[in-house]
């Protein structure tokens, strides 16, 4: 898929606030400093589409980016930020559990994950929330180039085993890295064959 336009469209606190519109939409999150900022902009090719920043729980809000003027990525709060109020955290959450639900254009969710770290009770909870509200998710391991290829081999494969341990199959994975664009063409290549099964239903 090449990328011809990426604009940012709108801010909304609450899903209902959110756009009212008929493209599909893929939304990104995960724990707060995984990445997500830097992986959508590696994505669109447009480096402050998505604002980065170096202190995590920035995005608080859901952030709507219409891509070629035909879907969207959608960037979600991100979770588990320890030094965010227990009251934004369950705003957050509320935000991300009624979108998550309640948003009937929501094609696909990618679930973002630090490659570097152990799998997290955190994120296993989460997906095991998606899985039992028959949530459509990927995992996407960020921050590769940070590993070496036995690093890299050895933190994928544990990861897999654990979640294994309570799934009978894996969701999608994804290998990415922001900074050499690992895994750009195999997220947009993904997304462009869903879009094109959604038209020609």
């Amino acid at each position: 898929m090449i990328i011809k336009t990426a604009q940012f469209l709108k801010s909304s606190p609450n899903v209902e606030s959110c756009p009212h519109n008929v493209l599909p939409e893929y939304a990104f999150i995960g724990r707060s400093n995984v990445g997500k900022s830097s992986l959508i902009n590696m994505l669109t090719g447009y480096s402050k589409l998505a604002k980065t920043s170096s202190t995590p729980g920035k995005t608080q809000i859901i952030n709507h980016f219409l891509i070629n003027e035909d879907w969207f990525i959608v960037d979600l709060p991100g979770y588990g930020y320890a030094k965010t109020s227990k009251t934004k955290r369950a705003e957050f959450g509320k935000m991300i559990e009624d979108y998550v639900i309640q948003r009937e254009t929501m094609i696909c969710l990618f679930v973002l994950v630090d490659s570097r770290h152990e799998p997290m009770k955190i994120d296993l909870e989460f997906f095991r929330w998606l899985a039992e509200n028959e949530i459509p998710f990927t995992i996407v391991f960020t921050k590769m180039d940070k590993l070496n290829v036995a690093e890299r081999n050895t933190n994928i494969e544990v990861y897999k085993n654990k979640m294994l341990e309570e799934w009978e199959y894996l969701p999608e994975i994804f290998l990415t890295s922001s900074s050499t664009k690992e895994g750009r063409d195999d997220i947009l290549n993904y997304i462009e064959e869903i879009n094109k099964s959604i038209t020609s239903e």
